[in-house]
């Protein structure tokens, strides 16, 4: 499995002592705010059995965050194929932190490492985005990593229940606008 480093994180395998952090992430609410309901820790162990499995499978998925300077577990970041049933397909990106890693940076600084891997060893064409409408630091983030909104391909999840986390918003970012430095990624894609 492929590691990824940039100045601050690594993007590595789950270890064992992850499953702590990564449960305490899921019991959250702040953290599943746009996600849906809290999970267990059996649900949370689940998870990372089914993210190695498929990063094991596939050759990508959900990396585990580590600041690089504490060796602190900081959440996920990754790629992984669109779920099922939605209006789309393809691979797409996503991170999720712990409540003290928020407001350093680290998911942009993530999010253009994985998006460097994913078009270069991955050649993938085109990596997408989706988040909640009201989930507005993540769309934030998918700004500043250089994707752009696609309202046509805005949706209901059709997993959700009616309500906030219905509504979904769509982004993208081709491998072509990437480089030909669309946004940010040009500038930082070399971490």
């Amino acid at each position: 499995m492929t590691e990824l480093r940039t100045d601050r994180l690594t993007l590595r395998r789950w270890r064992d002592a992850d499953l702590g952090p990564w449960a305490a992430m899921n019991a959250d609410p702040e953290v599943r705010e746009h996600l849906g309901d809290l999970l267990t820790r059996e649900q949370s162990d689940a998870s990372v059995a089914r993210f190695r499995t498929e990063f094991d499978l596939r050759g990508y998925g959900w990396w585990a965050v580590e600041v690089r300077a504490t060796g602190e577990f900081a959440g996920f970041a990754g790629l992984d194929d669109v779920d099922d049933g939605l209006p789309f397909t393809g691979v797409e990106i996503g991170w999720r932190l712990a409540r003290p890693a928020w407001g350093h940076g680290y998911a942009t600084e993530a999010a253009l490492a994985v998006l460097a891997h994913g078009f270069g060893a991955l050649a993938l064409p085109e990596i997408l985005a989706v988040t909640t409408a009201a989930n507005l630091r993540s769309q934030a983030v998918m700004r500043r990593i250089g994707m752009t909104r696609d309202p046509d391909g805005d949706f209901d999840d059709p997993a959700a229940p009616a309500g906030p986390l219905r509504p979904n918003v769509l982004y993208r970012i081709t491998a072509a606008d990437a480089a030909t430095g669309s946004g940010n990624f040009t500038a930082h894609r070399r971490m």
